[in-house]
């Protein structure tokens, strides 16, 4: 009986100790990592109704692989840029920071500002708040 006694507060102390744990204060920010390699996909727009214009990134070049965005736990940032005949890589080399669902890079002595729209095991998405313009990346 104790036995019993006893799973059933171990039961109800674990069930009111997650209850406790709400992401009520997370403001809507996602709680997967930022971390990662990135593949640039698309870019793109809001138009006037609202809705979503993406297509595929111009910055990639054709037979190349694709330009990347690497957030690294140390707070740097790699942009990796293919072009040219021979597909060159050239990295310029920054920092970013996270802040909710702001993201700032400043890469190669130029900072943005982002709302993180859409951040998943798969996908990073933001939108630059000066220019508002979209750009997807993958991992």
């Amino acid at each position: 009986m104790k036995t019993t006694r006893l799973l059933l507060v171990s039961a109800l102390s674990l069930g009111l100790f997650a209850a406790s744990c709400s992401s009520d204060d997370n403001e809507g920010e996602t709680i997967v990592p930022i971390q990662g390699k990135y593949n640039l996909r698309q870019t793109g727009t809001i138009n006037a109704d609202g809705q979503e214009v993406l297509i595929d990134a111009l910055a990639n070049q054709a037979g190349c692989s694709l330009d990347y965005l690497d957030l690294r736990l140390s707070n740097a940032a790699v942009y990796g840029d293919y072009s040219g005949s021979n597909c060159s890589l050239v990295e310029t080399t920054g920092t970013y920071v996270r802040s909710h669902n702001d993201l700032t890079l400043t890469i190669g002595g130029v900072t943005t500002t982002s709302d993180i729209m859409n951040l998943t095991n798969k996908e990073l998405k933001i939108k630059d708040k000066t220019t508002g313009v979209i750009t997807v990346f993958s991992r």
